[in-house]
């Protein structure tokens, strides 16, 4: 229903979160947590806001991460030869100062990431679903840039120890789904209007992830509610005026 364009299924992104850096800092050791914990930070994109010539990808993402010091889990294994009075109170004193981030990217929308119904059947006699979906090229250079600006911002920040990881988390991993009945003014590259409705199906509206042309790099749920709101605002208007 609704797949005129054929983009149905299609195009189905997530938020890659995967690569970072983290690294120990000498200083503050005097100091401890307030309140229930320390807060996280966020930094906002910064590449490709003017589409940057020497980068290898297209967009761009955010970083997240949290400063803490390490508690006992972080020091098991640490002392693997010591008993007693000496280790506990070496259980019991907090670690290093350590800052964890780790970027959140923007997936591009690729024709070739879908969801189609399979032939096979649930219990129910209802199809099963097929996911076929894989982070590409831009994505991967995206990690890289990740790993690398995290790790310069750490040791220009004065932290020993960095390391780079990545967790190679597949698609899904993050939880932002979006795509697959895309946004767009044209029927014929899309499967929703403006206002989330249908092209081709007036009385039919569509406001979860699934309407988003681009994935962008920040968390979407909001943008989702909003959405929501100006589709209800735009159907109510529609069906007054006895367009639907």
């Amino acid at each position: 229903m609704g797949n005129d364009s054929g983009e149905l299924g299609h195009n189905l992104m997530d938020h890659h979160s995967s690569a970072g850096a983290w690294g120990e800092h000498e200083g503050f050791q005097e100091f401890y947590y307030k309140g229930r914990r320390p807060c996280g930070f966020l930094i906002p994109r910064f590449r490709n806001l003017k589409q940057d010539k020497n980068l290898k990808f297209k967009r761009g993402y955010n970083i997240q991460g949290d400063g803490e010091r390490r508690e006992w889990q972080g020091a098991v294994g640490a002392f693997p030869d010591e008993f007693g009075e000496d280790f506990k109170r070496k259980m019991i004193m907090p670690g290093p100062w350590s800052i964890w981030m780790m970027g959140w990217g923007e997936c591009l929308p690729y024709h070739s990431n879908k969801i189609s119904l399979s032939d096979k059947k649930n219990k129910w006699g209802m199809p099963l679903v097929e996911i076929d979906f894989e982070f590409q090229e831009n994505e991967k250079e995206m990690m890289a840039d990740i790993q690398e600006s995290s790790a310069d911002m750490l040791q220009k920040a004065g932290f020993k120890n960095v390391t780079t990881f990545n967790y190679n988390r597949p698609g899904g991993g993050t939880v932002h789904e979006m795509g697959t009945a895309r946004m767009g003014h044209d029927p014929r590259t899309s499967i929703l209007n403006k206002f989330n409705q249908v092209h081709t199906v007036k009385n039919l509206f569509v406001t979860d992830g699934s309407c988003m042309s681009s994935s962008a790099c920040q968390n979407p749920s909001l943008t989702y509610m909003a959405l929501t709101a100006r589709a209800c605002q735009f159907a109510f208007d529609e069906l007054k005026k006895g367009n639907l």
